[in-house]
């Protein structure tokens, strides 16, 4: 297993050097994560970065979804974080010195939004008028401003529900919301359960994928090592294909899923590594920041580059 966890590094990051060896690590490291931060979850039960870093305390938060992570981030109860596209753009609008330090590629099939199977609701447009259940500053509320946009529609012609992703799971179970805008695993787990119909997913809709976060100061001083540790997170993600169906049980039971919702959520998701922000993921951010400011969904524009940072040595195009 060592060994094919070596060969799989090699390649994972288009960074030229680590110096990973050459840099100590710090005392400690803090990270926040998600259920569906597949490459986090594996790493943390295959105690991969405990045994890369001996001599750092590896901890581990979870966090229903990215905004009250990167609160966390912003207040210095973590280190470092994943979430999707949205909750960078608002912690920067407000004020917080958070920087994207890598990227993984979009996953348009694993974020939808779904309404019930008998639903009249057939199209896009059909949403105006009616209750959608999201998670206000998330991934999911892009997907949703764009396919609305998309259909010839403003956010305003909607009636948004804000809400976690468990309590807008029960509000539309419960038929109090006409659809939920979603991210797997969450989406896979109500696919299965059955009485769900898929409305729109983001194959179209041109997102950004997830980002990993870290305050500056952190960033600064230990960036050798934050590369090695998202290089672990791209390794653990890559047993995904080589180890599918021990992944799968340990998916799981370290995240108390059932093997199909996890498998299904693995469908969904192209080959995953994280490499840093370039110039062109920085001018798709800042594309879906003014998209927002223009919906009057954050208070004021932000310039994404102020908060991209970036290894010394990157092969391929600078900001």
């Amino acid at each position: 297993m060592r060994n094919i966890i070596k060969l799989a590094l090699a390649g994972l990051l288009s960074v030229s050097t680590f110096a990973v060896a050459a840099e100590s690590s710090p005392e400690a490291l803090r990270i926040g994560y998600q259920k569906g931060s597949i490459g986090m979850v594996l790493a943390k039960s295959h105690q991969l970065l405990e045994k890369r870093y001996p001599q750092s305390k590896i901890s581990w938060v979870e966090f229903p979804a990215g905004p009250q992570m990167l609160e966390a981030l912003n207040v210095g109860s973590i280190d470092l974080g994943s979430t999707g596209d949205i909750p960078p753009i608002f912690a920067q609008a407000a004020g917080a010195d958070l920087v994207y330090v890598g990227v993984e590629p979009p996953k348009p099939k694993a974020e939808v939004i779904l309404v019930a199977e008998n639903s009249p609701i057939k199209t896009v447009a059909d949403l105006k008028g009616h209750k959608v259940a999201f998670q206000k500053g998330s991934s999911s509320h892009n997907l949703l401003l764009r396919a609305l946009r998309q259909a010839g529609l403003k956010f305003t012609d909607i009636q948004p529900t804000y809400l976690t992703p468990a309590d807008a799971r029960a509000a539309f179970q419960q038929g109090n919301v006409d659809a939920w805008a979603i991210w797997d695993p969450y989406y896979s787990a109500a696919l299965l359960q059955g009485g769900v119909r898929v409305l729109k997913d983001g194959t179209d809709l041109n997102q950004t994928g997830s980002f990993y976060l870290a305050a500056r100061p952190y960033a600064e001083k230990n960036g050798a090592f934050i590369q090695g540790v998202l290089a672990t997170f791209s390794e653990a993600d890559a047993l995904t294909r080589s180890q599918r169906e021990q992944s799968i049980a340990l998916l799981a039971k370290t995240m108390g899923l059932p093997a199909p919702v996890i498998a299904s959520y693995l469908d969904h998701r192209p080959p995953t590594t994280i490499k840093p922000v370039n110039a062109e993921v920085a001018a798709l951010q800042q594309q879906t920041a003014d998209l927002f400011y223009e919906n009057r969904l954050v208070p004021k524009k932000v310039d994404i580059r102020q908060r991209i940072w970036q290894p010394t040595q990157l092969e391929g195009k600078q900001l």
